[in-house]
């Protein structure tokens, strides 16, 4: 798979959680739900720059630690009355390995 990091294993993080990637264009937070699903997107709310890697996972979305906005993990949407987005990157998970796509933006920040 060209483009493709492979940035660890997916037990690395815990589920319901998250860990920061460091990458040429920046950091990027990867999270795990409670059903493992994995997700990448930029590492910083759009709102007071608040490390998303280190918010609340619940459910398919993350709580800034800052602020409390609550950003869908999928799409980057913000939530609830909260305006922005957050970039998000295409991931894939084989043999137990999180891949990173850092060029496959799936949607660009407002």
């Amino acid at each position: 798979m060209s483009g493709w990091i492979d940035i660890g294993s997916v037990d690395a993080i815990p589920r319901r959680g998250a860990r920061c990637v460091n990458i040429p264009g920046g950091k990027i937070a990867v999270f795990r739900t409670q059903e493992d699903q994995i997700f990448a997107m930029d590492n910083m709310c759009p709102h007071r720059a608040g490390p998303l890697s280190e918010g609340i996972v619940h459910g398919a979305s993350v709580t800034c630690p800052l602020h409390n906005w609550v950003f869908d993990l999928a799409t980057g949407q913000a939530q609830g009355a909260d305006e922005g987005s957050v970039r998000t990157y295409a991931v894939s998970v084989v043999d137990g390995r999180i891949l990173l796509a850092p060029e496959l933006a799936l949607m660009a920040a407002e």
